[in-house]
């Protein structure tokens, strides 16, 4: 069952009007009791697909900001956090990682007041990001090199109730149409020996509150939340408490306009914004419901070629949730496409899936690398938990910016040798290590030019050494 809300946060009146009618239509308690094991398969079937993006992202917020106790903890919310480091095997709590950037983080509670974040001018051939991900996922902005500069930035951060003048120096306004959210910030790494550079641009990064940007008093802080445990990454394609909390979840996002049928069908089974959520003896159904919506994620999924349409804004993405929930599942927080395409490969030009019972090259000729405004990068994951995999010599990727330490051919192009066990001593500069079991590869390119956007530019396939 789920836990109360210690205090009620505050609600915009179109959302305060919308909940009261789901209650009155729709009470909780009552509300699946008399529905037929059919109709609650179908709506769970679109609740799940709806909701699965964000119960996976609560149980990232709640490992990174929410629980110190879990080894994934950075702080809590409306702080920024720096790690000076990229990603690796030991991180476990967000599938398919970018090992190519560290990163720095904020999480974000934007009920009582509007943050102010900083990122400092840094070297123009040097590639940072600010990414905004509300609660839906969606990626509402972008500040950094392709869109605000390298000179640096000030961006106001306010929260969906936010009224008040934009304050002088301001770069920027993100306003957020969910009380939560995040902002990831990437910041380029040259190799090892620049993460010295990267810690000096990363203390650059502040945040702090907007009464304390204009010197005003703090207004009431947010009532405190008793916040719900997560799932892990299995019960959320299986348990029907997904539902328990995605309703909890849906309590923080004021209904969009164009989703007032879709939260109607989903209080209809129950699913009601910051009320319990209760399976009872129709929990089949819901399961069933779940199974019905993973395969259809799973049917999308494996058509993707690229990212296109998995991540962007609300008006990119144009209400399509099955394209959302497949881009959580294929790299939650994923950049929208003006900021990056992925790429994603799983089997070989033979047509079968990636093994580390075989050896791969992947050959991009001279003049046909990766159209990269700033950087492309080649990484590998372990199936199906789309992992970082510990190998010899620690290398999860290869990327441009390792090219003067790399061995191209002959001609000016770059093979890559993937797989378990070294290449030999010749090969071994670019030798991109595989787990001993299945994999796949995402190929990351930063800031695409628009060949790699609009499919004029195909990465090259992976062939089966002999």
């Amino acid at each position: 069952m789920m836990k109360p809300v210690a205090g009620k946060p505050r609600l915009s009146t179109a959302l305060f009007f919308a909940m009261v009618f789901l209650l009155a239509a729709f009470p909780p308690s009552a509300a699946a009791q008399g529905a037929q094991p059919a109709q609650i398969e179908a709506a769970a079937r679109e609740a799940y697909i709806y909701g699965f993006p964000m119960v996976d992202l609560y149980r990232i917020m709640f490992g990174y900001f929410i629980d110190s106790r879990t080894p994934a903890f950075k702080g809590p919310f409306n702080t920024l956090v720096n790690s000076a480091n990229v990603y690796t095997p030991a991180d476990t709590t967000v599938q398919t990682p970018n090992s190519d950037t560290p990163y720095s983080f904020i999480g974000l509670d934007l009920r009582a007041d509007g943050l102010v974040f900083t990122m400092p001018a840094i070297e123009k051939n040097r590639y940072y990001s600010a990414q905004f991900v509300d609660q839906y996922t969606y990626n509402i902005a972008y500040a950094g090199t392709r869109t605000t500069g390298n000179g640096g930035a000030k961006i106001l951060i306010v929260g969906p109730d936010w009224k008040g003048p934009t304050p002088s120096a301001i770069t920027k306004v993100v306003r957020f149409d969910t009380e939560f959210g995040l902002v990831g910030i990437r910041t380029q790494l040259f190799g090892p020996s620049d993460l010295d550079n990267v810690r000096k641009i990363q203390a650059g990064y502040t945040v702090q509150s907007l009464s304390s940007y204009l010197g005003t008093t703090a207004p009431p802080a947010a009532p405190a939340v008793d916040w719900l445990p997560p799932l892990t990454p299995a019960e959320e394609r299986t348990s029907p408490q997904a539902f328990n909390l995605l309703a909890f979840i849906l309590q923080f996002c004021p209904t969009r306009p164009s989703e007032v049928a879709l939260r109607q069908s989903f209080a209809s089974i129950g699913i009601v914004p910051g009320k319990p959520f209760d399976a009872g003896s129709r929990a089949s159904s819901y399961v069933a419901g779940m199974a019905a919506g993973q395969k259809g994620i799973d049917t999308a999924r494996a058509a993707v070629t690229g990212t296109n349409d998995l991540f962007g804004t609300p008006e990119e993405m144009h209400d399509n949730y099955l394209n959302r929930a497949v881009g959580a599942q294929y790299g939650i927080l994923g950049n929208s496409v003006a900021e990056a395409q992925y790429f994603g490969i799983t089997k070989s030009s033979n047509g079968q899936p990636l093994s580390g019972s075989a050896n791969y090259t992947i050959h991009f000729a001279k003049g046909e690398f990766p159209p990269a405004r700033a950087f492309w990068s080649v990484t590998l994951y372990n199936l199906p938990q789309q992992l970082l995999v510990a190998n010899p010599i620690s290398r999860y990727l290869i990327n441009s910016p390792m090219l003067p330490s790399l061995k191209l051919d002959n001609d000016g192009g770059l093979t890559i040798y993937i797989q378990s066990t070294s290449p030999g001593t010749n090969e071994e500069s670019n030798w991109l290590p595989a787990p001993a079991g299945p994999f796949f590869m995402i190929l990351r390119v930063y800031w695409p030019k628009e060949s790699a956007i609009n499919g004029q530019w195909k990465p090259p396939l992976v062939t089966v050494a002999t």
